[in-house]
């Protein structure tokens, strides 16, 4: 007699991705599926966001989720934790670097040359004191970008040519023909798909966590001050 092993039976994330991966449509990765301790709800990664699920897929909730009693954003915290990455591990070989004062404070910063929010951000950089910043120069908005960033890659101080672009407003010289930046440009590209850098400007922080988008002074201060 063949014994025959037991059918296991789905589990309720499991029944819950394929019903989310259905009704959200198929473009939507929905990657984990996490049951929270509050009301019932499930956590569900989707690319680098997070939203809330009832166990059914019958309801979806978008937004960030509170906890009264401290004030802490668990979405947040959450969002932190698994976007997080290893610093160490970037190729900051590939990226530009400058220094101000002391340097003691890192970050790595995606920026697209047309991007006019990463300006925003730029500007604020250079009022910042005692930083390293490792510039990718991600051209992922235009034809145009490839090219500003192909100019930048080709010239004699790389980042005196994008600060005097993305602060400035000065067109970086044209690239001599025998500059070929393509291979650099390539890597940075790959490297920002495999790190799910989906918008200009994201910045890395030391402690390995991103932030996507341009922030003010005060809060490049706070991040630059929690992340040892």
């Amino acid at each position: 007699m063949v014994a025959t092993l037991p059918v296991l039976a789905e589990t309720v994330e499991e029944k819950l991705k394929k019903t989310l991966t259905q009704r959200l449509g198929e473009g939507t990765q929905v990657e984990t599926i996490i049951k929270t301790p509050y009301n019932g709800l499930y956590e569900v990664k989707v690319g680098n966001e997070i939203i809330y699920s009832d166990a059914e897929g019958k309801f979806v909730f978008i937004g960030r989720i509170l906890e009264t009693e401290t004030s802490k954003d668990i979405t947040q915290a959450r969002l932190d934790e698994i976007n997080k990455i290893k610093f160490s591990d970037l190729p900051l070989e590939a990226s530009i670097k400058s220094v101000k004062g002391n340097g003691k404070r890192v970050i790595a910063v995606f920026e697209d040359p047309n991007c006019g929010y990463c300006k925003r951000f730029r500007k604020t950089l250079a009022d910042t004191k005692d930083i390293t910043i490792y510039t990718f120069m991600y051209p992922i908005l235009s034809d145009d970008s490839r090219a500003k960033v192909k100019n930048v890659a080709c010239s004699a101080d790389k980042a005196k040519a994008w600060d005097d672009w993305m602060i400035n407003g000065k067109t970086p010289a044209a690239a001599a023909e025998s500059c070929n930046a393509t291979a650099s440009t390539e890597k940075v590209l790959e490297l920002g798909r495999k790190l799910k850098v989906t918008g200009t400007p994201t910045i890395f922080f030391i402690d390995g966590t991103r932030v996507p988008g341009a922030i003010d002074a005060k809060t490049l201060e706070s991040r630059l001050a929690s992340a040892k």
